[in-house]
Order: structure tokens, then sequence, then C-alpha cells
């Protein structure tokens, strides 16, 4: 559904699971999405209120002691709108928001010691990543926000793969860089570069 931002979409599929309140969102978000799909404060408690005033969502006042806490559900219209985001195959989007490889792309005005500090850098990212990922994956194994929800335990296990491979790829580009063997991987008789974009015009 185009009209849901990226934001009200995973507030939309996380109230789905379970999750109840605008702090849950977050906390939710910040042991899960955040690593591929990311949300703030400043962005989920006023995208809930324009949800609300859509009539995706529903709320009401549960206190609990003195604290005010807002509890959110979705509304039959949410529902439609979140299965009609999760199910369409025309606009669905790749976008990967990586600094490191950002950072990589543009290694040309560094030095090459300083392109190399920052894959190091980046290889010890991924390692720390990786070692939340792993304590996650013991307590994803029972469900998410409740018990027997199969997929954030699937989307969990990409993670961990994803990681773990390009933790990998960094170290053995690090590698071939400080080696000073070549960068670019052709086939045999494969032109390059500049070359390779005239041979296909």
């Amino acid at each position: 559904m185009s009209s849901l931002t990226p934001t009200a979409r995973v507030i939309l599929g996380m109230l789905k699971l379970g999750v109840r309140t605008g702090y849950d969102v977050k906390k939710a978000i910040d042991t899960s999405t955040r690593f591929f799909w990311s949300a703030s404060y400043g962005q989920i408690y006023p995208e809930l209120k324009r949800l609300r005033k859509a009539g995706l969502v529903s709320a009401k006042q549960v206190p609990r002691g003195r604290v005010k806490r807002t509890v959110y559900s979705l509304t039959p219209k949410g529902e439609r709108a979140l299965h009609e985001w999760l199910t369409d195959s025309e606009d669905m989007l790749f976008e990967l928001r990586d600094e490191g490889l950002l950072r990589l792309f543009f290694g040309d005005v560094l030095s090459e010691d300083e392109v190399l500090a920052n894959m190091r850098t980046q290889q010890l990212i991924f390692e720390l990543v990786l070692a939340r990922f792993r304590e996650l994956e013991v307590l994803a194994r029972d469900g998410f926000a409740e018990p027997g929800q199969r997929y954030p335990y699937l989307a969990l296990r990409y993670g961990i793969d994803f990681i773990t491979w390009s933790r990998d790829w960094y170290a053995e580009a690090a590698r071939r860089l400080e080696a000073g063997e070549p960068l670019a991987e052709l086939e045999d008789g494969e032109p390059g570069g500049r070359e390779r974009g005239l041979a296909t015009g």
C-alpha cells in the first residue's frame, strides 16, 4: 500500500505481532528490525497519531500506576492495510544503508592505509553485531513478541549469515589489498571497467 510510510509499515507489523505501546514498539525495533529497518521515537509517536487519525489503529488509555500508558491495536482497516503491503509484489523496495560500504566506495580519496583502517573497523563492527545477534538468537527460538512466532527468528538467521559473510568478505578484501593482489575479478577474456561498458554498447 503506497500510502503507508516506512515507519507506518513497521509499526503496523509490530502491533500485529502483539506489541502494544509506542515505547514497546521502539524496544521491539531496537532488538530486531533496527538492523535493517529502523525507527526513532520521533518517528514512532507522530506516526501512531497519523495512523489513528486515518483509522488504521485504535488507542485506549491503560495507566500503569501513575504512568500514563496508551495501548494501541490494529483496526480492521489497519489489518487490511498491513496485509496489502505485505503481499504487494509490485512495489517491493531494496535499500541497503551501510556507511562502511559508502566509505569504501569513496576510498580513492583516502590513502591505502586509511582504507585498510576503515576495513578493519568494519570487521570489528560486524564482530560486535554478530555477538549481539547470537545472544538474540537464543532468546528468539521460542518466538518474538509472543510464543510460536517463527519468522522473526528466520529473519535473524538471515542476519547472522549475512553479517558473517560481510565480515569474511572485508577480511579477504583487506588481505588482497595489503598483498597487492588485483581487486577486480574477471573471467578469462572478459573486458573490465570502461572497456566493458564500451564492449556492451
